[in-house]
């Protein structure tokens, strides 16, 4: 079959399933080899940017017409039987409307499959559907039984109660708090979480809403950005009034995780994030993440 994988998340499925797409989005990325597939999608946003500027770009974008473009050769030539898009964030990745249109517009004979997951649940019943649209059922049940068996053994080994009150933010200017599956994440993880309520969308929110809640625990992983990205421009958070006074700052629990590949991208490694949060908010019981995946912070680090 051949399959045409126009989100990250979608690429990382298919490949862990044994299947290579044929093409996919300019931002897919993992496993490192789909870097040299094709890539049909592309957006006139400067992605190495501030989140500002990045913010900025994307709404001139959408006025102009949208962030992303398809380019249709190069789709027409990759003769998908499957093509796999999305519905949860227009901003993120290219949505099913415009892949439709240009489906149509070449007259392709495809099956179009859009994921819309707003819970870890959603995630792994859209691995075993994929499994089935791809004929890799087989292959799919097996890796959503290991998933849940990874989950189960970092909520076996987090306390009942009493976790640090935590805060993910997956944008810093506009502030953005973690929406969709990251509350379960962190609840799974032994952590309690606060202003927006698991399955709803990140949602913009006051910096005095972030300081009211006052994390204890603080991860700064904005959508898009690794480590090295976000540590450049940490400023857009650390200038802000208050923030030296957060109990996490002033206490040391305050990290930087690449939220490229993770926290944001709704596919299996999402319980790797799981594994990830757990060995930040309870380093006693689980292994800490290495400096590439997840940074501390501190007052001192980020004068």
């Amino acid at each position: 079959m051949r399959v045409v994988t126009l989100l990250p998340s979608a690429t990382e499925i298919v490949h862990a399933l044994g299947v290579e797409p044929v093409a996919v989005s300019h931002s897919c990325d993992h496993p490192p080899e789909v870097r040299e597939t094709p890539a049909i999608t592309h957006t006139s946003v400067d992605v190495a940017a501030d989140s500002a500027s990045i913010d900025e770009a994307v709404l001139e974008a959408e006025r102009a017409g949208g962030v992303y473009g398809i380019d249709a050769e190069e789709l027409e030539r990759a003769d998908p039987d499957l093509i796999v898009t999305q519905g949860v964030c227009d901003v993120c990745a290219v949505d099913t409307v415009l892949v439709r249109e240009a489906v149509e517009e070449r007259g392709l004979d495809c099956e179009v499959l859009t994921t819309d997951p707003h819970s870890l649940e959603d995630v792994l019943a859209d691995v075993e559907r994929i499994g089935r649209t791809i004929r890799r059922e087989e292959r799919a049940t097996a890796l959503v039984t290991d998933l849940r068996r990874r989950i189960e053994r970092v909520r076996e080994r987090t306390p009942d109660e009493g976790g640090p009150r935590t805060l993910d933010l997956d944008w810093m200017s506009p502030v953005m708090v973690g929406g969709h599956w990251v509350p379960e994440l962190v609840e799974s993880a032994g952590g309690e979480y606060g202003i927006v309520e698991p399955g709803r969308a990140s949602t913009p929110v006051e910096w005095s809403s972030v300081i009211e809640f006052d994390p204890e625990a603080l991860v700064v992983a904005p959508c898009g950005f690794d480590v090295d990205q976000t540590v450049e421009n940490l400023a857009e958070l650390t200038g802000r009034e208050g923030w030296e006074d957060l109990t996490a700052v002033r206490e040391g629990r305050a990290w930087v995780v690449d939220g490229s590949a993770y926290l944001n991208r709704p596919s299996h490694r999402l319980v790797d994030s799981l594994e990830v949060l757990a060995g930040l908010l309870h380093p006693e019981r689980f292994d800490a993440p290495p400096e590439t995946v997840a940074r501390p912070l501190s007052t001192r680090s980020v004068a």
